[in-house]
Formats: structure tokens, sequence, C-alpha cells
């Protein structure tokens, strides 16, 4: 129980559902939820929650992490819910960020330099068996989120119907924010995705509009959509064998930097062409997914390439500022 009313299991059912309600995809609420639901059943937890036990919980993370960090980030996963759980049981407390200490700020990436992305795109090209289609579903996949930002997630959950091939538009159903939106892509993108459906299809499998866009390409999976943990392993594969060196702050270059080298890149193009930023910067918001647009604004302080550039156009604008002495 959670208290003298409704069991925790219940109040969670209902506060996903209403989250649904709103728009909200649940998904990450509620694997987050029922993992307290099933802590507190272990534990024979009753009463009301409190920091205590929340704390409890969060220290219990399913990859035995020992860093404070981590069990911060999996309290404020709560805070939505114990703020509307409080109508009904007023006794429950808020978690803040006074029990594990502030999260650290969000890490550097590995920004990508050009041959890195073309030594990626060939290696994953070269990966075996000889004849299969492996090497160019991987080849695609990558292209396809280093040239348009997508996340991994979005890309994997691409349906045949959400590739217009005629009109080079994508359609990001499967979103971090459970909303879908439109996603054009560059003619050479379109070129890439048109020969890759069409060894796709050659090959012999058959693929209605509802199947996955990207496949596995042999034995029992054959035809199936790609999975997440199979795509982070051949990315680790060639990441060992390209033996790329980490400028990022994370422990090796990820596939998600490769969204992370989409955006930098074009706002270096932006700068080197004299756009206004903060004109373009919106658009460029909107077309990534960000739920805002401070989450694009970012990279400006946080990533070096950017930050060199911004310190050169500061530079040129305080010289052409200075009055001579008179």
């Amino acid at each position: 129980m959670s208290g003298a009313g409704m069991p925790l299991k219940s109040r969670i059912e209902r506060f996903l559902v209403e989250r649904r309600g709103l728009g909200f995809s649940a998904r990450g609420d509620a694997c987050t939820l029922r993992s307290l639901a099933r802590h507190l059943h272990e534990t024979g937890h009753c009463g009301a929650l409190t920091l205590e036990v929340m704390a409890d919980w969060a220290r219990r993370d399913s990859h035995g992490s020992t860093d404070p960090a981590t069990w911060a980030r999996r309290l404020k996963r709560l805070r939505t819910f114990v703020r509307w759980l409080q109508q009904f049981e007023p006794d429950t407390e808020v978690p803040d960020d006074t029990i594990f200490g502030r999260m650290s700020e969000r890490k550097a990436p590995h920004i990508y330099s050009e041959q890195e992305l073309i030594d990626l795109l060939a290696g994953a090209r070269r990966l075996g068996p000889a004849g299969s289609l492996r090497g160019v579903v991987f080849e695609t996949l990558f292209g396809l989120i280093a040239s348009t930002g997508l996340r991994i997630g979005e890309a994997l959950s691409l349906k045949n119907a959400d590739v217009d091939l005629k009109t080079g538009m994508l359609t990001a159903r499967q979103t971090k924010f459970g909303k879908c939106r439109q996603v054009p892509v560059h003619p050479s993108t379109l070129d890439a995705l048109r020969r890759y459906r069409s060894q796709r299809d050659l090959a012999g499998d058959s693929y209605d509009e509802d199947s996955a866009f990207f496949v596995n390409s042999r034995g029992r999976l054959r035809g199936r959509p790609l999975g997440d943990r199979q795509v982070h392993r051949v990315f680790a594969g060639l990441r060992r064998q390209l033996g790329w060196p980490n400028r990022g702050a994370h422990h090796a270059a990820r596939i998600h930097d490769l969204r992370h080298t989409f955006v930098v890149r074009r706002i270096v193009q932006w700068q080197a062409n004299n756009v206004d930023i903060d004109e373009a910067m919106l658009s460029l918001s909107t077309y990534v997914g960000h739920a805002m647009v401070t989450n694009t604004y970012w990279y400006l302080s946080a990533v070096p390439e950017l930050m060199a550039l911004a310190a050169a156009r500061f530079e040129s604008f305080v010289s052409q500022a200075e009055v001579p002495d008179a």
C-alpha cells in the first residue's frame, strides 16, 4: 500500500493512463514506477512514500551502480509522479537535489571528423558474411543517423510506410517525447535509402508497408526488425576496429554522438556562411525533435568546436566595435 487509500500499483497505472491521455509517451515512466512498486513489495513497505524509501530504491540500480549521480537521476524520474500522488496522499515526500547532490552537467559528446564518418560507413559496408545484406543494412542505418540526426530508437522504429522514397520525407513516430515529426532528407541520403530498399527487396523477402524498414538479414531473425542491443554490439566492434581517439567525456564514442555531430556540423556551416544563428536555431531544434530550443543552444557552450567559433566571432565583433583614441 502507498497509504490508507488505493494501492501504489493502482495509483501508478492510473497516473500512466493520465499521462498517455495528455499525449506523453509513458514508456520510461512505466519502467521506473513499476520498478519502484516491485521494490516496495519486496521490502514489505507500507505507508507513505518517504525520501528514505525512495533513496533506498534509487541505490539499487539494476546495473549495481555506485555513482551518486546515477542514483540522483533515478530519483529525478520519480518527481512528476510523486507530485501527482500528493493530491491523494499529502504525506508523500518529493525528492530534491540535496539527497545525493546535484546531478552533473551533460557530458560533452565525441564529435566525429569527416574521415571518421567515412571510415565508419566503409567498415559497416564490409561486414560479413560475404553476399549478405548485413553490410548495406548497417551502412545505411549509420549513414541515416549521421545525415539526419535521428535518435537510434527513431531510426530503428521506422516502418516502410514511414520512409517516402518519392518525396524524401521520413515520419519519425517513436520519438523521445511521444510526438510524430516529419524529417526531410538530403537528395544524397534519399539515394542511399532507395539503394538499400532495392537491395533488400531483391534479396527475396516480402515486406508490407507495416514492416520494419531496417531488418535482420540472416538466420532465424531474417526479416525481423533490428534490435537496439544488436546495433550497439555491431557499432562497438567497428569502434574497436577503427581505433578512434575518444574526444568526448563519455567512456567512448557512441552511436548517439552521430546525432550530436549532425547538430554541430550544421551550426558550424551556418557560422561559416554568416547565417543568423538565433534565427536558425528554432528550425534546427524542430528538425531534430528537441522539446525546447534551449536544448539546442546547449551545444554552443558545451562543444569545443562551437565554443572556439563563438569566441572568434566575439573577438571580431569587439575589434570592430573599438573606437581608436582621439
